[in-house]
């Protein structure tokens, strides 16, 4: 850990499309990556419209899977990203952490593994007992909570993770999510048995995040 705490710009951006967010971080990242620039670290929360992703194992989504799940009614990205497919939609909390991991930690498996542990302290703040598995992301028991899904280059991070929050689960029917068979999906709202909106766990992911990063949060 450097010496000194980083400073991490906050953005909400309320519900926005998959492709205004994935160009938006593009514009962050080409800052960050720019020597003549000095881009914050910076964290872009939303939530989407209801879009099918996957990441860049491909092979399994022909063009016939990709129009099958548009016909849904739900949109459809290929994206460069790890894992394979998940669902984002309204009720979803959807973090996008843009970092210069030189402020942090020069590792990636290191960083996968502090979004982890972010998440499941989150997750205690609500009294849900999370955990990991051999498998990427946050589980409760054999139901997935939070995808983590990352894409780093020369230490700068995108993509990151969807937190289940009062999502409408049902879109999950029409995928195997994130490829794991035998496994299932949850949320904040069926754990508690209450309405959990994304605009309550902001504020527990914001804490969870700024102790496991030792950073300083800042906001626009």
């Amino acid at each position: 850990m450097s010496v000194g705490k980083a400073a991490v710009k906050v953005v909400r951006l309320g519900r926005m499309s998959y492709r205004s967010a994935l160009k938006l971080q593009q514009q962050h990242i080409k800052q960050h990556l720019d020597s003549c620039s000095s881009s914050p670290n910076t964290l872009l929360l939303c939530e989407h419209e209801p879009v099918y992703t996957i990441g860049i194992r491909q092979a399994p989504y022909p063009p016939e899977e990709e129009q099958r799940l548009k016909a849904l009614g739900a949109d459809f990205f290929r994206s460069n990203r790890g894992g394979l497919i998940t669902f984002h939609g309204p009720g979803q909390l959807v973090c996008y952490p843009v970092l210069n991991l030189a402020c942090f930690k020069k590792s990636v498996r290191w960083y996968v593994c502090e979004l982890e542990r972010m998440v499941i302290k989150m997750c205690s703040q609500f009294g849900i007992e999370a955990s990991t598995s051999p498998d990427t992301g946050v589980w409760v028991g054999n139901n997935k909570i939070c995808a983590i899904g990352i894409h780093c280059r020369r230490y700068i991070t995108s993509h990151g993770l969807a937190l289940n929050c009062n999502t409408d689960m049902s879109w999950f029917d029409n995928i195997v999510p994130c490829g794991i068979v035998g496994k299932g999906v949850t949320s904040l709202s069926r754990e508690l048995g209450r309405d959990v909106p994304t605009e309550e766990a902001i504020p527990k992911l914001l804490e969870a995040f700024t102790e496991q990063f030792n950073c300083t949060l800042t906001y626009n």
